[in-house]
């Protein structure tokens, strides 16, 4: 049985690309927690999409054995968090399980927008913040500026920064005392009723739904019959593992521990992220405070190409709820795609993410609509709604206005770049609320219209800024603005798919772009098809994807130009017959296109 006060609960948390898991392979190294065999570039990160784009999607946990200056054996158990600001939820959560955090930060960047964002998390829950200057290797790497920068912004001592190069190895030593002598032990009360927060949980086709769990006050035991507060269920477990860094079964978690619960759950709608578990019987302690709902952000339409898929996604989404509960959906029908999801992420790379695991872990073919934002309609006597997509818009006489979601923006970026950025924000309707010198680095923070951000306003950041350049954002409120529906029609048909809400003034070019980028992916067909932008009954912007034409006349050798003229017309009923009956089919790249509007 492991002592409370030799056990150490902590995650690291950066901005992106800082060298957060980088520092969790040389943690594992120095504890000898993975043999040379095992050892593997970014060894928590396990999932294939994660080591391609060379990003951390999952909060990952992994427990550490170490025997310290003072000749005792501590637990260690570390959380690797996601640095993009999509992430951030998982960030959240994982600090709930801990009682410190390291704050990488970058010795050449310097302190950048999540660095900050996940700083503030870290202290409003309470937890022990060791400042790290991770890249001292580099030649461009200024440790001591940095650390007067995290003392000038995020108010942390300079003198408390330790000095770290995770790529080569160099301060792990004195990173792991550190560890032990600043993190505070765990506080919980072996000695009574227990409960355990449920922080992540995933699921698994051989044993059902696995919880990762904090043991808060008391002890879970193979064989114990639990309760899960949030519905009352109740079931016997069946396992308790450790990570370390491999699953290991273990009899008992005592209060303090992070590890695995196994309970024979198989219906996912049991298992609640946030959740409290506790013995079952009369008398259930208090729940734990859970987490935050997520609130998604962000809104598009995922459909089967095959109809007979359908409930093949509606099974992988309930799969993947359970993974990550910031993913939020219901079933829509569209008149263009037919049966799908109505899917609610926090941002346009989650959006993305989950897309791609949906098609390789699922190994399903899905179209993605444009995406949108929730938006409140005001109806003139007052009463006011949310809609996630402009489908469910009412028409135009019959709302009074129409509200967007608001954020306020951090952006940081060396002050040779400020202008472009200054300009990129103007051009998204964006309203300055204030700008903040640190050294040769600026912070200016903006007010913008969430729709004008989710879709590329980071890649455009980060083209600006040459790759400086960071950004970060929160939710602030609903605010009136001049918004239209703009309705894409096909041949006169309207295609619900790739309806947008722009602002008025930008309607005409959104339209012009859009009509032209879909003639590039629709196919020429045998009649000719009319593509529209439209607001209401005006047009805005046309187009036409001209007809393929077979040349009927080509037999006629010389002769009367009536038999000729005869050809034609009869050529051109067979097409006016055509276009009647006929159906355009609108291949995927065609809804990527309006995805993908340039700002020119």
């Amino acid at each position: 049985m492991t002592d409370p006060s030799r056990i150490r609960n902590f995650c690291i948390v950066a901005h992106i690309d800082h060298g957060k898991s980088t520092l969790a392979d040389r943690l594992l190294d120095a504890t000898q927690s993975i043999s040379k065999r095992e050892k593997r570039a970014q060894f928590l990160d396990n999932m294939d999409l994660e080591r391609e784009r060379g990003i951390t999607i999952k909060a990952q946990t992994v427990r550490m054995s170490y025997v310290a200056s003072d000749g005792e054996r501590y637990i260690l158990n570390l959380i690797d968090t996601p640095g993009h600001v999509d992430f951030s939820y998982e960030v959240s959560r994982a600090l709930h399980a801990c009682e410190g955090a390291i704050l990488v930060v970058d010795a050449a960047q310097g302190i950048e927008a999540q660095t900050l964002a996940n700083a503030y998390l870290a202290v409003d829950a309470g937890l022990e913040i060791i400042p790290i200057v991770n890249k001292i290797d580099l030649p461009s790497a200024d440790p001591d500026r940095v650390a007067v920068e995290i003392e000038d912004v995020i108010g942390l001592d300079a003198a408390d920064v330790l000095s770290v190069s995770a790529k080569e190895g160099d301060g792990i030593p004195e990173l792991l005392e550190a560890i032990i002598g600043r993190i505070p032990p765990p506080k919980g009360d072996r000695e009574a009723p227990t409960r355990a927060l449920v922080f992540d949980a995933w699921f698994d086709s051989y044993v059902g739904a696995a919880m990762l769990v904090r043991v808060v006050d008391g002890s879970l035991t193979r064989g114990a019959r639990i309760c899960m507060m949030a519905h009352g269920t109740e079931r016997d477990i069946q396992e308790l593992h450790v990570v370390d860094p491999f699953p290991r079964k273990v009899e008992a978690l005592r209060a303090g521990e992070v590890g695995v619960v196994i309970a024979g759950v198989k219906t996912l709608a049991e298992v609640f992220v946030g959740d409290t578990l506790c013995l079952a019987g009369k008398n259930l302690p208090e729940r734990l405070p859970g987490f935050l709902e997520a609130k998604p952000m962000v809104f598009t339409g995922l459909y089967p190409v095959s109809s007979e898929d359908f409930e093949a996604l509606k099974t992988a989404l309930v799969k993947l709820k359970l993974n990550d509960s910031s993913l939020s959906y219901e079933p829509e029908t569209s008149a263009a795609l037919g049966f799908g999801f109505r899917c609610g992420f926090l941002g346009f790379l989650h959006s993305e993410i989950i897309q791609e695991r949906l098609e390789r872990e699922y190994d399903l073919d899905l179209i993605t609509t444009a995406p949108t934002v929730r938006y409140r309609v005001v109806m003139p006597g007052g009463e006011a709604f949310e809609i996630e997509s402009p489908a469910s818009l009412p028409s135009a006489g019959e709302y009074d206005h129409i509200e967007e979601p608001m954020i306020l923006a951090t952006i940081h970026t060396p002050d040779d770049y400020l202008g472009p950025v200054l300009a990129l924000c103007q051009d998204r309707h964006g309203t300055q609320r204030d700008m903040m010198h640190h050294g040769s680095r600026v912070q200016v923070r903006y007010e913008l219209p969430l729709a004008e951000v989710v879709l590329d306003f980071h890649d455009r950041i980060k083209s600006v800024t040459r790759g400086y350049g960071s950004f970060d954002y929160e939710f602030i409120d609903y605010r009136r603005a001049d918004l239209v529906k703009l309705d894409v029609l096909v041949n006169g048909e309207s295609i619900d798919a790739l309806s947008l809400i722009v602002h008025r003034e930008k309607a005409h070019g959104h339209g012009t772009i859009l009509v032209r980028k879909l003639k590039e992916f629709i196919p020429r067909q045998m009649y000719e098809v009319v593509l529209q932008a439209a607001i209401g009954a005006r047009v805005v912007a046309r187009t036409t994807v001209k007809a393929l034409r077979k040349n009927v006349t080509a037999k006629c050798y010389g002769g009367d130009i009536s038999r000729k003229r005869k050809l034609l017309e009869k050529q051109k009923a067979g097409k006016r017959r055509m276009k009647k009956v006929g159906s355009v089919e609108i291949p995927q790249e065609a809804f990527l296109a309006a995805l993908k509007l340039d700002d020119s």
